[in-house]
């Protein structure tokens, strides 16, 4: 018989040293030979990317083992790190130099570019025999270069610049005669979900066309389909398709559907489709939550893959295609899939330290906003062996992704786990300005950031509170970075809110401006303005320049090596709080960045969450004390 006990109070084996260790996230795939590779999060050694390998008997090996770190660093969120050769030979990109490596499996990493703490590289790629990179420049001055470069495997640390001339550059490709070379380029003030262009350089004459792009068009991730044709991601008409484009001829589209294929290119590994030799191509395709089609001369078909977010085609070869992501119960993994016979594989991952029964299950919501329609996913209450006190409504926790252009599918996290079965409900939100519900949608936060997504949370978090899913006295609301911000902003200019979570968030976007990377230099010039013509905008719309709103209890969780919102931000939000004696807790850890990785930094912060929403909304946390706050009592 079940137990009646309070919410939030729910005994729970969701621990945080279990979420910590749960489903480490799969960093890029590979189909090498008989072999598949792939990148692996180590959240016990500080969150390291290794590389494995499942051979061709089954057995899962360490192809990259501690103490090398495959993480880039370009753009600052970095991705693609490694790549591999079709015979097995894997490179690398250091994390503590930023230098590229190359390792055959059972031997030691030998240096492929020199030594020089001002570059970077990222984005690798084994085009036709050839290593790509994306080549990250800081010297004397501010502002870094960029650019496409090839890189010798032989040792002689020769590096070719074969691409140049734009602020950023992305995904190249080489033609399969090796003539031509494709990529994404964009230039600030632009995003890559804003503008960016595909253009085509022949490696022979030296000739570069752009052969997509423009005004309102984000193309992404040009594939080769012939020596003369690519197929990319473009969105002329408000959302992601794609179209195959003959250089000789006009770009058409392929099987076009109210859906993206395609998404925020904010890491360099990012791949949302591949394509076999036989005109088949695999695509994700999202709108709230992901699905995986196969799209043939004959039409497309549905795919039976499991993952219904942060989805990636990460590989291609003959029938096969390797799919990473989260499925239905939050679980990462990486799925093998056979075209031809349909057989789906589990390659790694899609286990967890709890049974499925202690996982909630998503309930997709849309609901009516000042801006339009809301899109979120509510995670209630879950436990096998407990109920609530009839006639009590659960406290919540509204999460707000970062970005703020990113998008959270019908996915559980283990984090997501772990409020929901002590008795606590999480509603994940896709404010405006998200992606994966088209252009308008994510273009509703133009020129609005702090006010189109504080009023998006606040009318989902009421809605569901009236509907009385929730208690409307007992809503928090957490996030990191640019969800810090709404976070922040929401606190100070509603009442909705009884409690905020901000980790790393944005409280001065005038700071934020001058002080944040290159990638995101020019990124509020859309989200709020240019400066210094919109400067009062940003005055106005900072938590920090109005103080005396804070009024409800704040934690605050900074790294202490943060170089995209630095701890500058956060000890400003804390002296506020101290200064008007509002009930908070600030906690700095030392050697994080932008983004917990961890395995202690992730338990402490989250029971240090728990502890806080107890001692906040009066519940009990059985094995987590409450927190201790500075600046008074916490209770409402």
């Amino acid at each position: 018989m079940a137990r009646t006990l309070p919410y939030g109070s729910w005994p729970s084996p969701v621990t945080a040293e279990a979420v910590a260790e749960s489903s480490p996230r799969i960093d890029g795939a590979l189909l090498v030979g008989n072999e598949v590779w792939w990148g692996e999060s180590v959240p016990s050694e500080a969150g390291r990317v290794a590389v494995k390998r499942r051979t061709a008997d089954g057995r899962t090996e360490t192809v990259l083992r501690a103490p090398f770190n495959a993480r880039s660093a370009v753009h600052e969120y970095g991705g693609g790190a490694w790549a591999a050769s079709p015979d097995g030979e894997l490179y690398f990109v250091e994390k503590s130099d930023q230098r590229v490596y190359a390792l055959t499996p059972g031997g030691q990493p030998r240096p492929l570019t020199a030594a020089d703490e001002a570059v970077r590289h990222g984005g690798l790629r084994v085009e036709r025999g050839v290593l790509l990179a994306v080549r990250e420049t800081h010297g004397s001055a501010r502002v870094p270069t960029r650019a496409i470069v090839r890189i010798a495997t032989d040792g002689s640390q020769r590096v070719d610049v074969l691409a140049e001339g734009s602020d950023f550059l992305a995904q190249p490709a080489l033609s399969p005669d090796g003539r031509r070379l494709a990529w994404v380029a964009w230039d600030h003030p632009d995003m890559p979900w804003d503008r960016t262009a595909i253009r085509v350089a022949d490696l022979v004459t030296g000739g570069v066309a752009q052969v997509a792009g423009g005004v309102e068009r984000a193309p992404l991730q040009p594939v080769w389909v012939a020596d003369d044709e690519l197929l990319y991601a473009d969105d002329p008409d408000g959302r992601w398709n794609l179209f195959r484009h003959p250089l000789d001829g006009d770009a058409q589209p392929l099987a076009p559907a109210d859906a993206d294929t395609g998404g925020g290119l904010w890491v360099l590994g990012t791949r949302w489709f591949g394509a076999t030799d036989d005109g088949r191509v695999v695509a994700v395709r999202t709108h709230g939550a992901d699905e995986i089609v196969e799209i043939s001369p004959t039409g497309v078909r549905p795919l039976d893959v499991p993952s219904v977010a942060t989805s990636s085609i990460d590989d291609v070869k003959g029938t096969r295609a390797l799919v990473s992501g989260a499925d239905a119960s939050g679980r990462a993994g990486l799925w093998m899939v056979d075209l031809d016979s349909g057989e789906i594989e589990l390659v790694t991952g899609g286990a967890g330290a709890w049974s499925a029964e202690w996982m909630p299950t998503a309930l997709a919501l849309e609901t009516p906003g000042p801006h339009g329609p809301v899109h979120a996913f509510a995670y209630p209450p879950t436990h096998p062996d407990v109920v609530a006190p009839d006639g009590e409504r659960p406290p919540y926790v509204v999460m707000v992704h970062g970005g703020p252009t990113s998008h959270v599918g019908p996915a559980p996290s283990a984090k997501t786990a772990f409020f929901t079965s002590r008795g606590i409900g999480v509603l994940d939100v896709n404010y405006g300005g998200s992606t994966g519900y088209g252009r308008a949608y994510r273009d509703r936060l133009a020129g609005q950031w702090g006010v189109v997504d504080v009023d998006d949370v606040a009318a989902a978090a009421s809605a569901l509170a009236q509907a009385g899913l929730a208690d409307a006295d007992r809503i928090a609301i957490a996030g990191g970075s640019a969800g810090g911000w709404t976070v922040l902003a929401a606190v100070t200019t509603t009442d909705v809110f009884g409690a905020g979570i901000s980790r790393y968030g944005v409280g001065d976007a005038r700071a934020l401006a001058e002080d944040t990377h290159d990638f995101e230099a020019r990124y509020l010039d859309g989200l709020i303005g240019p400066l210094p013509e919109a400067e009062d905008v940003y005055v106005e719309r900072s938590p920090l320049s109005h103080p005396e709103r804070f009024r409800v209890p704040l934690l605050i969780l900074q790294g202490s090596e943060d170089r995209v919102v630095p701890p500058s931000q956060a000890e400003a939000i804390r002296d506020a709080l101290v200064t008007h004696g509002i009930p908070h807790a600030y906690v700095l850890y030392e050697g994080e960045g932008h983004g917990f990785r961890r395995s202690e930094t992730v338990i402490d912060s989250l029971q240090r969450e728990l502890g806080f929403l107890g001692a906040v909304f009066g519940f009990d946390t059985p094995g987590v004390p409450p927190l201790a706050l500075d600046g008074g009592p916490a209770a409402r």
